[in-house]
């Protein structure tokens, strides 16, 4: 089994759940790269305080412009629709994410897919177009982060085409397997193959940036604290020790 094809870690996993995407970009922005963020991506409900992430490899659908001698309600008598068989297809703890190209202008799904996938045991949705049913979906549990919400349905604009393939979303590059992690900011797309390195370097980070807050609210000066400096690292090793011990 080459490392493309090994899940990631339950346990790093876990890890992703408890930390913010602004250590993940910064994780990702040391490893060169620069686009993980989705633009104009935003939770549906805002998560409470302290709630872990969505976290959960991408299961992707990809949508083009509709045409209206394809795109009419009949096309919903087949099961197989692309829609339909996505929510069918994405995998317990998956996340499907859409691509709708940026249009907020119709829904890329309503309260029945949703709860649905819900149902199924997917971990939550993401999209760059909106939803419809907003109040009702925001009542399922079922984590949603979109483009806002939108009344009209998906064919309207949408044609679906193709699932679990690369897909652009949120003006950044979505793999079938990448790691989705979204939190109140917004959603981070973590490569698979960095998800067990990042998820460890990034708790570390967080661990290590708990102790320069601490300083910081003790009235030290950013000099030497922020960045640290060999004096405060000494210090934040002997302040894990004894958290520790």
């Amino acid at each position: 089994m080459s490392p493309s094809d090994q899940p990631v870690s339950a346990a790093a996993l876990e890890q992703l759940r408890h930390v913010s995407t602004a250590t993940l970009t910064t994780q990702l922005f040391k490893r060169g790269l620069r686009n993980v963020f989705l633009q104009g991506v935003v939770p549906l409900v805002k998560p409470a305080a302290g709630a872990p992430n969505l976290v959960g490899p991408a299961f992707t659908l990809r949508n083009i412009p509709a045409r209206e001698d394809l795109d009419h309600l009949g096309v919903f008598q087949d099961p197989d629709h692309p829609q339909r068989k996505a929510v069918e297809s994405a995998p317990p703890g998956s996340v499907l994410v859409q691509d709708c190209r940026g249009d907020r202008s119709v829904a890329s799904v309503g309260s029945i897919l949703a709860l649905r996938l819900a149902k199924r045991g997917v971990a939550g949705m993401v999209s760059d177009g909106a939803v419809r049913d907003s109040g009702t979906i925001a009542d399922l549990g079922l984590p949603i982060w979109c483009a806002g919400a939108s009344a009209p349905l998906n064919l309207a604009k949408h044609h679906a085409v193709d699932m679990n393939v690369p897909i652009a979303c949120g003006g950044v590059p979505v793999y079938p397997g990448d790691i989705v992690v979204a939190d109140v900011d917004g959603v981070v797309i973590v490569p698979k193959d960095m998800a067990e390195e990042v998820a460890r370097d990034a708790t570390e980070q967080e661990q290590l940036e708990a102790f320069i807050t601490q300083r910081i609210a003790e009235g030290r000066p950013l000099r030497g604290t922020y960045p640290p400096d060999e004096a405060t690292l000494t210090a934040y090793r002997e302040w894990r020790a004894a958290q520790s011990s």
